[in-house]
């Protein structure tokens, strides 16, 4: 399913007549964050995760992370619910064993950069990879979800659409109210172009804890991209940043193909995006995480455009993995 339009707009007469039940839905979130004691598991715990329902970013988050954590000598391993995948776990993915219907196109992704495991029971899930030799876990989601202790938590947002209209699902995009959501928060990192970035830092002039900002750059690919005529496609959260992305890179975007997140890439749709392709004379393109889920006949006939988290100043982050290892 996509957002509603009106999830991002100014708050309207639908969002205010439908505000009871993000009331509820607010509390329902509340009450099941005071459920018992959050447990610890030996190591330290790193959330990385959002107040937003979709995607904000926390996948090239937890590499960014993941990749600052190996600099410093550590072991970290990624635990993530696996959503779309099958397996309950926990089970430590396995690149050439396991498939995306199985772990989740985030899982797969995640293993190609450090040991992840999938685990419905984020607990559960904790404790292997603590068995198994982590030193540090990056819990990649799980920020409303009561079952661990956070040592330390970043809240990541899409900058160039915030918090919406500030609303609770279904009458807005969150997943609780900002002010409890941040409460809880340790650093915030909101993520997009320039222009984004000034207009978050204008709509939000007074958050309560220390602000990251980064941007997604794409990495090279094996075919230069300037005037490559492509028909694209993205399950992802917001499809219209990898679109927007491609035109960044000189790409001549003849089609758009925007999918539901994580949508399943069936045989009979990748043969019409084929087809069209072709029609258009076109390459296919599309993000690293969906690349995950391309049947097999399809994967050497689309291309991949990989994206990595820079982070403009680390130092804020720096100086909490400072406090939190040393």
């Amino acid at each position: 399913m996509r957002a509603p339009v009106f999830w991002h707009q100014p708050p309207g007469i639908l969002s205010a007549l439908i505000s009871p039940l993000g009331a509820l839905y607010a509390v329902g979130t509340a009450l099941r964050l005071r459920k018992g004691a959050r447990a610890r598991v030996g190591v330290p715990v790193i959330c990385v995760g959002n107040i937003n329902a979709g995607g904000t970013g926390k996948t090239p988050t937890v590499i960014a992370l993941a990749q600052m954590l190996q600099a410093r000598g550590l072991t970290p391993h990624a635990v993530t619910r696996g959503y779309g995948g099958s397996l309950s776990g926990p089970t430590k993915v396995d690149e050439r064993a396991h498939n995306a219907a199985e772990t989740g196109d985030e899982a797969l992704l995640l293993a190609a950069f450090l040991p992840t495991w999938v685990a419905k029971d984020r607990a559960a899930g904790a404790v292997a990879a603590a068995q198994a030799g982590a030193d540090v876990i990056v819990l990649d989601d799980g920020f409303q979800n009561p079952a661990l202790a956070y040592d330390l938590s970043v809240v990541v947002v899409d900058a160039a659409r915030g918090f919406g209209n500030g609303r609770v699902m279904p009458a807005g995009p969150l997943r609780e109210p900002v002010s409890k959501g941040l409460a809880r928060a340790d650093l915030v990192l909101s993520i997009g172009p320039p222009r984004a970035q000034t207009q978050f830092a204008a709509d939000n002039p007074a958050l309560p804890v220390p602000h990251l900002t980064g941007q997604l750059d794409p990495l090279p690919t094996g075919l230069p991209m300037q005037g490559l005529p492509v028909l694209a496609f993205a399950g992802i959260g917001h499809p219209q940043k990898f679109f927007a992305t491609l035109k960044a890179m000189g790409a001549d975007l003849r089609k758009a193909e925007p999918l539901a997140d994580h949508q399943p890439l069936s045989e009979p749709l990748m043969a019409r995006l084929r087809a069209e392709a072709k029609a258009l004379n076109a390459q296919m393109v599309t993000t690293e995480k969906d690349a995950v889920r391309l049947p097999p006949q399809f994967r050497g006939e689309v291309m991949t455009v990989p994206v990595r988290l820079a982070i403009h100043d680390t130092t804020p982050l720096e100086r909490a993995l400072d406090q939190l290892f040393n």
